[in-house]
């Protein structure tokens, strides 16, 4: 979670490589999630799943050490409900809705560090690559807001108790501990991650198109078990917190470097 500005060059790069389609995040420093940046990723997988040269999706960080740190504090701090609503679900639903609707498969590469929005991005992806120096978190409990869409996410894949210590700390993890609580598919070298995640996309494209698309869709239908409904929740969860004094006062103090004041 961090505050940055906008530059002129895009936030996001869409190209194609042979019959993989590589969406790119290139905010720098951190590639904090803004309104415009999240509105342009979720645009990027539409037009990925309409894109009939695709047949796989990679997504990836051009900014060195940082997949990306989360949130534009400008998104919450001094912000209305609706504001923030206005965010939370094109980041939830509007990027849920693209990858349960892409008919091809998606990998997310996560090199360096994943945090708050950031993993939401990434956990979004079928299938997680992580190069060995990435690292992980949900920060959020330490600036006053919640990781709404993880309440719903993170217990069904690890399991209740580690979900709690890691959303209540918001302690940072390594890709090691990634991989062994089931977050990642793989770790390697760092040095390797795009050439991973491109030979695992060229194994998903060998496949019959037809079959993996509806292969897919009866595997997202068959996951989805109302997890639709708990997002929307999530949703209101998070602008329910974020216009808090509390929530507001640990905003400022992180902007202000400071300890809040609860």
């Amino acid at each position: 979670m961090t505050k940055e500005s906008d530059s002129a060059a895009e936030t996001v790069r869409y190209e194609l490589s042979g019959n993989v389609a590589r969406i790119t995040l290139q905010r720098p420093p951190v590639n904090a999630l803004s309104l415009e940046m999240i509105r342009a990723v979720v645009a990027a997988f539409r037009r990925a799943a309409a894109d009939q040269t695709a047949r796989v999706v990679v997504l990836s960080s051009a900014v060195a050490r940082r997949f990306s740190a989360g949130l534009d504090l400008d998104i919450l701090l001094g912000k209305s409900g609706e504001q923030i609503r206005e965010f939370v679900q094109e980041l939830y639903i509007g990027l849920y809705d693209a990858q349960y609707n892409l008919g091809k498969p998606s990998i997310s590469a996560v090199g360096g560090a994943a945090r708050g929005g950031g993993m939401t991005m990434a956990v979004s992806c079928d299938v997680v690559l992580a190069g060995e120096s990435a690292t992980f978190g949900y920060p959020e409990i330490d600036v006053g807001i919640i990781p709404g869409i993880h309440y719903a996410h993170l217990p069904r894949l690890i399991g209740r108790h580690r979900a709690f210590e890691l959303l209540f700390s918001g302690r940072a993890f390594d890709a090691r501990e990634a991989f062994e609580l089931g977050i990642v598919n793989r770790v390697v070298p760092d040095a390797e991650l795009d050439s991973a995640a491109m030979n695992l996309a060229a194994q998903f494209a060998s496949k019959s198109e037809t079959v993996v698309r509806l292969g897919r869709a009866a595997f997202m239908r068959q996951i989805d078990l109302d997890y639709r409904r708990s997002i929307a929740n999530a949703v209101e969860d998070i602008c329910n917190v974020a216009v808090t004094d509390a929530a507001q006062e640990g905003l400022r103090a992180f902007v202000e470097r400071r300890p809040p004041k609860w």
